[in-house]
């Protein structure tokens, strides 16, 4: 079935970008294992995992940029890569970057003038009329004549229009030279485009643009985003990299179609690790059972002299569950040998408010006229024991400010902040730190669950890998750091819970779990956030902090 905003011939186009048996390894840890893809023009492939999992590894064995330990990439010569470097340097103008990136389009243009020139001189003969036709269909093709009006919108698109064709590009902030940089690649509409989380500095318009850009590309595209509507509005298929059964597979259809198959997938994981866990302990009870012929049917006594063929059906019977042993124990090895892994567990936040004040009705944390200067005004604001409340608006407007009044860390210069008695709050921040921490993931959480009467044991939660627990976690990374700040919480079963753009730095599986949680939450949850999924399909209320102060 076409996927909307597709060409309708797709599927039937020539891969123009191939990946065969590809693998790829760092020291003695293997991040990619045998991977094949392949991607036709007007086909875009989202790539999706867990941090770590090789997507950005991926995209530069595709762009050339790295090489494979073993398989083979094929590209076409006119391949996009964001990351790479581009051709212009810091003293480049806005205006010589969209020059570099139309100078196909203008020599396609040169060289239709040269065919009509050359066609309308005196003799001209069918070789002219053949290259003018060519030079013509060429510049159909590359859209010539709306060049310079399509670099114009892909600039106004990206927020880029009011700046001064003449600024250097050195003179940017980064955002904007990330900006320009993608201004260029959908300027020049190559043959193939590799993008890593081409939205990090687009705001939600800047965002819908790109979307409605790449749809519109003629060529192949692959991208690894965290911007869940964004690979919804875009993909055509969704590769995805993280470890259920089977390994790497890709799946048809947009974000919201691969989310649904990796659902049916994780199910069927459930339920095929379930029956195998069955089906060993059936197995040890067999084999623990034992059994010859004389104890399959115990008490039944010879009806007659014949001890011969009494011996003779007791023989034949006791082959028979010798064989059934024999089975039973070869079945076994085989499960033990290569067994169905545990699924992880979803993500679950666990406890109860227990306040009295927030038995009784009144708010866990109360906020009355309260000021950071320069930062932040909270007229009044209440936290109860189910307030669900999203906060929204652009970076350094003051959402990470409010949440740390919650929490009680940030003292108001004007106004209260008060907190029930024995009010619990947890607060996850957006810089979880501990890069320089030596101590174990499996000792931290301790220090915090050892306290928790029913705190469940850290390898349960699902958050932290097995192969992780042990290791210092400033060999971590952020994206790993952060899960076992994640996990903290859920030991410490806060009854304020505090959160600031939670699916940073998080696989899309996380975060879609992090959502699904949070709508089961037992205490109260503010959070602040700006992905655009989590705003879409938030349950509960939602605030805004617009021009320095917090409205409902």
């Amino acid at each position: 079935m076409p996927v909307p905003g597709t060409p309708a011939d797709v599927s039937v186009r020539t891969p123009v970008l191939r990946a065969t048996g590809v693998s790829r390894l760092f020291g003695d840890r293997r991040v990619l294992t045998d991977l094949s893809l392949a991607v036709a023009p007007g086909h875009r492939l989202g790539v999706v995992g867990e941090n770590g999992a090789g997507k950005s590894t991926l995209l530069r064995l595709l762009a050339g940029v790295d090489r494979p330990d073993a398989g083979v990439v094929q590209r076409p010569p006119d391949l996009a890569f964001l990351h790479q470097e581009p051709p212009f340097g810091p003293e480049a103008t806005l205006g010589d970057v969209l020059e570099d990136a139309l100078a196909a389009v203008r020599a396609v243009a040169a060289e239709l003038e040269a065919a009509a020139t050359a066609l309308a001189a005196d003799g001209a003969g069918p070789a002219a009329a053949a290259r003018y036709d060519a030079a013509l269909a060429a510049a159909g093709a590359a859209e010539v004549w709306d060049a310079d009006a399509r670099a114009q919108r892909v600039l106004a698109g990206l927020g880029l229009a009011g700046v001064d064709p003449g600024r250097p590009n050195g003179s940017l902030s980064g955002g904007q030279r990330s900006r320009l940089a993608l201004a260029a690649v959908l300027v020049r509409r190559p043959g193939a485009v590799l993008l890593d989380e081409p939205t990090n500095h687009l705001d939600d318009a800047a965002a819908e643009f790109l979307a409605a850009a790449l749809v519109d590309l003629p060529g192949a595209v692959v991208l690894a985003s965290h911007d869940r509507v964004f690979l919804d509005e875009v993909c055509t298929e969704v590769l995805d990299l993280d470890p259920v059964l089977g390994g790497a597979r890709v799946v048809g259809g947009r974000f919201a179609d691969y989310r649904e198959a990796q659902r049916v997938a994780r199910r069927q994981w459930q339920e095929r690790w379930v029956a195998e866990r069955d089906e060993v302990a059936a197995l040890r009870v067999a084999l623990a059972g034992g059994g010859t012929a004389r104890s399959v049917a115990p008490g039944r006594a010879m009806t007659d002299r014949n001890t011969m063929a009494y011996g003779r059906a007791g023989d034949r019977v006791e082959q028979q569950v010798s064989r059934r042993v024999r089975d039973a124990r070869r079945r076994l090895d085989e499960i033990e040998a290569a067994p169905v892994p545990r699924p992880p567990r979803p993500l679950r936040f666990h406890g109860t408010l227990t306040a009295a004040a927030a038995r009784d009705g009144g708010p866990a944390v109360a906020v009355r006229g309260a000021e950071v200067p320069g930062r932040l005004v909270v007229d009044a604001l209440d936290v109860h024991r189910d307030t669900a409340l999203l906060v929204t608006g652009p970076n350094g407007s003051g959402k990470s400010t409010l949440l740390h009044l919650l929490a009680g860390d940030l003292p108001p210069a004007r106004g209260t902040v008060q907190r029930a008695r024995g009010v619990r709050v947890g607060l996850l921040e957006q810089d979880v730190g501990l890069a320089d921490d030596d101590r174990t993931p499996r000792a931290v959480f301790g220090l915090v669950a050892d306290g928790v009467p029913g705190a469940p044991p850290l390898v349960e939660l699902g958050l932290v890998a097995p192969r992780d627990v042990d290791r210092p976690l400033r060999e971590l990374s952020v994206g790993q750091r952060r899960r076992v700040v994640l996990a903290l919480l859920v030991a410490q079963a806060p009854d304020v819970l505090l959160l600031d753009e939670p699916t940073n730095h998080v696989s899309l599986a996380l975060a879609d779990e992090l959502a699904e949680a949070l709508r089961t939450a037992p205490g109260a949850v503010v959070v602040a956030s700006h992905d655009r999924w989590l705003r879409r399909t938030w349950h509960g209320a939602t605030a805004a902090v617009v021009d320095g102060r917090l409205v409902s």
